[in-house]
This record gives C-alpha cells, sequence and structure tokens, in this order.
C-alpha cells in the first residue's frame, strides 16, 4: 500500500507554497468586482452590421465612457459595463452608436447603485461566514463519537478555506490578465463549492471513523492512510463526473453562467486534492502533536 500519509509534510509544504501565490495574487491584483459589488450599468446590445470591438471603444470614448469594459458573447453580442447610467443616458448613448454602426437591439439593460453595491458585498462577506461556521458546527456535531470531534470540524473548515483562497487567487489573475470580473454568480459559484467540498471531506472523514472502529490499526496514521486510498476512486469519479457536467453547462448555456462554472472547474479540482489528501494530513499532525504531548 502506498504511504501517501508519510508524505504529509510536503503536501503541506507544496499547500502552503500555491496558497501563498493565491493571497499574494489577491493582494497585488485583487479581485475585479462585478456591477453588484461596485455600482455601475451593464449594456448588452446587439448591431445588424458587423461592429468590432476596437471601433466600439472609440466610439464609446468619443461619447465620454472612457473607462468603459467590453466584451463580445459568442452569440456576437456586446457587454458593455460603465458608470451608473440613468435612462435618459442609455437612451443618448444608444442613439450616438446607432447613428455610427447602424440599427442595434438593446438585449438587457441593468444598473446598481453604489449603495446597493455595498449591501450585496456586506452579505456576501456574512453569507460565506456564515456556512463556514455551519460547517464546523456539524462536522464537530457529526463526529462527536471521535476522541478529538473539534479536529474533524477545524480540518473540514480549514480545506474549505483552502478551496475558497485557491478560487480567488484563480479569480485574481483571470481578472488581472483576462479582464474578468466577479458577479453575483460567482457567489453562487463559490457558496457550491463549500456544500459540494464538504461532501467529500465527510466520506474521506467517515471512513477514516469506520476504520478505527474496525481496530483495524492502533496507529491512527495508518488508519488515515488506508482510508485515504480507499476513498480516493470514490472521490475521482464523482469529481471527474461532475466536471464533465459543468463542462457542457459552460460551453452551451456561455457567459451568462461563465463565473459559476469556472468557480465550480477550478475549485472542484483544488477541492478534491484537499478533501483527500490535505485534510487527512492535518488530522494526523494534530493527532501526532497530541500524542507527543501526552506523552511522559
Amino acid at each position: 500500500m502506498f504511504d501517501i500519509i508519510g508524505k504529509r509534510k510536503w503536501i503541506l509544504i507544496i499547500t502552503a507554497i500555491y496558497l501563498l501565490v493565491a493571497i499574494v495574487a489577491i493582494g497585488i491584483f485583487r479581485l475585479k468586482p462585478g456591477i453588484e459589488f461596485s455600482s455601475g450599468s451593464i449594456l448588452t446590445l446587439n448591431f445588424e452590421q458587423k461592429v468590432t470591438q476596437a471601433d466600439l471603444q472609440t466610439a464609446l470614448d468619443g461619447a465620454g465612457y472612457e473607462n468603459t469594459i467590453i466584451q463580445q458573447t459568442a452569440g456576437g453580442d456586446y457587454i458593455i459595463r460603465t458608470r451608473e447610467m440613468s435612462g435618459a443616458d442609455k437612451t443618448g448613448l444608444e442613439k450616438t452608436l446607432s447613428d455610427k454602426f447602424g440599427k442595434l437591439r438593446e438585449v438587457e439593460f441593468n444598473s446598481i447603485s453604489p449603495m446597493i453595491a455595498a449591501e450585496t458585498t456586506q452579505n456576501t462577506a456574512i453569507a460565506v461566514a456564515i456556512a463556514l461556521v455551519a460547517m464546523l458546527i456539524y462536522m464537530t456535531w457529526a463526529f462527536r463519537r471521535m476522541p478529538s470531534p473539534v479536529l474533524f470540524g477545524t480540518s473540514a473548515v480549514l480545506v474549505l478555506a483552502h478551496d475558497v483562497i485557491f478560487t480567488l487567487g484563480f479569480f485574481a489573475i483571470a481578472g488581472h490578465f483576462l479582464n474578468w470580473d466577479v458577479s453575483l454568480m460567482f457567489i453562487t459559484g463559490i457558496l457550491a463549492l463549500v456544500g459540494y467540498g464538504i461532501n467529500n471531506v465527510i466520506v474521506v472523514f467517515d471512513r477514516i471513523r469506520e476504520n478505527l472502529t474496525r481496530g483495524v490499526s492502533k496507529d491512527f496514521a495508518a488508519v488515515s492512510n488506508m482510508s485515504m486510498i480507499e476513498t480516493l476512486g470514490r472521490c475521482l469519479n464523482s469529481v471527474i463526473t461532475t466536471q464533465i457536467t459543468v463542462l457542457a453547462v459552460l460551453l452551451f448555456v456561455g457567459a451568462s453562467i461563465r463565473d459559476f462554472a469556472v468557480v465550480l472547474l477550478v475549485g472542484l479540482v483544488a477541492g478534491t486534492f484537499s478533501s483527500t489528501f490535505i485534510a487527512p494530513a492535518l488530522l494526523v499532525v494534530w493527532e501526532k502533536n497530541k500524542e507527543m504531548k501526552s506523552a511522559p
């Protein structure tokens, strides 16, 4: 049997390195907030004749919208994100663009005020914090018959935080180099990732509990290693089938659900690694420390 848990120091060192990279990326690049978190307006337009992104940017600059972000969808629509616009501002901008490029059609228009954006940001932070605290309480209760149930709960929350930080780091880098912003679909994806990630953690921890109850070994590290290997196939099969479904949604639904799908595609890779390898490694490290402290 492979002694994966015996390499726990390397697992934790590698984890610390890429988490440090993610944290630095978040600190330097920062997440690029979408309209829901920073206020402004998003106008989606469809032009009958061919319009290049460069020409559209030039026209918007000439109309006084210099700091506009433009994205083209797979269907050929242009998503224009700019400062908060009133109905009259939108009508005037559409007239300016139609005079220059010909007939156009408004696909969608949304506008968020600074007050609503601030409230959305605050509610999002509260929602993520509540989810993590709830997971800690649930995991501690679920493994209450184990010698140190709080350690099971703490390990679970740490690996969930790992998944979130890794995903935030990815989006910080994507925001800087690809001009991606984060929307409410991003937050939905983060919450879905937390819910999915705890499932894999429970599978691994539950197998550890079963093997401890059966008394397969008195060595906690050996039990954890055996449990990790026994559940590895199930976790991989589960995440691969989920990734195939999410990828299909991303390819066929498109930009409207991009943030949600990418969060799951990236986060589930990190989550599979963390739940299968990092979570048992943390348990073993803490258990070894307990044994050292209790030794005479």
